[in-house]
């Protein structure tokens, strides 16, 4: 090894950032890691959150605390802005520079709205905390603003809670409304009745959950059927507007409008690069490096790494944690001359979660569906949650949840208005389907 200490600089604290920052932990190399949140979000759990059944620091932990036990880390706070790869310096918000000997870039992936991004304020995606609160309490507000309007002698009108998109954001996001709508709330209103809310779940392609094996993708068309969602595939949004969303020239009217159709890369991959994918992909090399500039890696969502059958490996927390892992020994081999392996991925299967004692998962050529699949994914994500507190507090919630049929986050932190659409004809509204 060198005998000046070089620097790693780590960009994103999500799975892949996190992951190799602790591969590197203790090693004879100075880490820095860089996000614009002092905190680690279990992603796959989100949804949770925006449906009321666990609160936000049941599935966050702050980035400093995970690594407080690595002397040679280092946090800050802060936004990435650009990149000079020739120098080996990275530009942040504040204005200051960091230089670095090897860089990982580990930035996520955002919403994707297809070219139209207006269509964001009236149907929020799920990427953070912020995002869950927000669509948590706009699904809650949806059923108080009805409870409102039917005390004041008014009909409340049809509360639809749209769900566009059926991968496994879209269809974990339905089964819980549906859960919330007929379950959970089900005796807590006087004026209306939750339960006749009509959660919608739409999908452009031919079936739900399109990753997934058919028969498991039929198995979670079926589950939800029977939780009541009703499942449109094959139908394309044309508009998302306060109030309504179009589907062809048929006009539905929606209390609440989710976006669970598309994801983008984060920007800075074209920051990196110009030959990224459509979705902003960077593509990488065996080892998860930048062509060109070995000193380089990306990973995470923002890569577009294959597996061994030449497939684009997909954006799961299971795919950033390996590649978090791997990029920090090929960095180690590097300190200490010693030749880099290729990342292979070592496939731990697809879990998709439905509602109560429902769920599909995919172990190899084992699938499993219903109550065992529904436990196997409640298994597999208390073991994935970073920090004993968080395992056991959502391990507390879900027991509650479970035996009370009752969600202990229901609350309304900040009355932000719901987009709303001007008051339309009766004979408009028929056209509904």
């Amino acid at each position: 090894m060198n005998e000046a200490r070089k620097r790693v600089v780590i960009i994103g604290g999500g799975f892949g950032g996190l992951y190799a920052a602790k591969g590197l932990g203790n090693h004879d190399v100075d880490v820095v890691l860089v996000d614009r949140k002092n905190h680690h979000t279990f992603q796959p759990l989100l949804y949770q959150v925006a449906t009321a059944a666990l609160s936000p620091g049941d599935i966050a932990s702050p980035i400093r605390g995970i690594l407080r036990g690595y002397k040679n880390i280092e946090v800050l706070l802060d936004a990435v802005v650009g990149f000079d790869l020739n120098e080996r310096r990275v530009h942040l918000r504040d204005g200051a520079d960091l230089s670095y000997d090897f860089l990982v870039v580990a930035a996520g992936a955002t919403h994707s709205y297809f070219g139209h991004d207006q269509w964001e304020p009236f149907a929020p995606g799920l990427k953070s905390l912020e995002d869950a609160t927000v669509i948590r309490r706009r699904v809650l507000l949806a059923f108080e603003n009805a409870e409102r309007t039917a005390a004041e002698g008014h009909d409340p009108g049809p509360l639809n809670f749209i769900v566009v998109g059926a991968g496994p954001t879209g269809v974990e996001l339905a089964g819980a409304l549906i859960e919330i709508a007929r379950g959970v709330l089900a005796q807590d209103f006087r004026r209306i009745d939750p339960a006749q809310a009509h959660v919608i779940l739409i999908e452009g392609g031919p079936r739900v959950l399109a990753a997934y094996p058919e028969d498991l993708s039929r198995s979670a068309a079926e589950q939800l059927g029977s939780l009541g969602v009703e499942v449109r595939t094959g139908a394309m949004v044309t508009s998302v507007e306060p109030g309504l969303v179009r589907v062809g020239e048929i006009e539905i009217p929606s209390a609440v409008t989710l976006w669970a159709a598309g994801v983008a890369a984060s920007p800075l991959g074209k920051m990196l690069t110009p030959n990224t994918d459509r979705a902003g992909h960077v593509p990488v090399g065996p080892d998860l490096s930048l062509p060109n500039h070995p000193e380089v890696f990306v990973i995470g969502d923002l890569a577009a790494a294959k597996d061994s059958d030449g497939k684009l490996l997909p954006g799961l927390a299971a795919v950033a944690q390996q590649e978090g892992k791997a990029t920090a020994k090929n960095i180690v081999r590097d300190l200490y001359g010693q030749p880099r392996k290729p990342f292979h991925y070592l496939d731990k299967g697809l879990l998709a979660t439905i509602g109560r004692q429902a769920a599909v998962a995919k172990f190899g050529r084992i699938h499993l569906t219903g109550f065992i699949a529904w436990v196997a994914w409640l298994c597999v994500h208390l073991v994935l949650l970073i920090g004993f507190r968080n395992r056991v507090l959502v391990l507390v919630n879900w027991a509650w949840a479970y035996f009370a049929y009752q969600r202990g986050a229901r609350l309304i932190t900040d009355v932000e208005p719901i987009p709303q659409a001007q008051a339309a004809p009766a004979e408009e509204m028929k056209k509904a389907g």
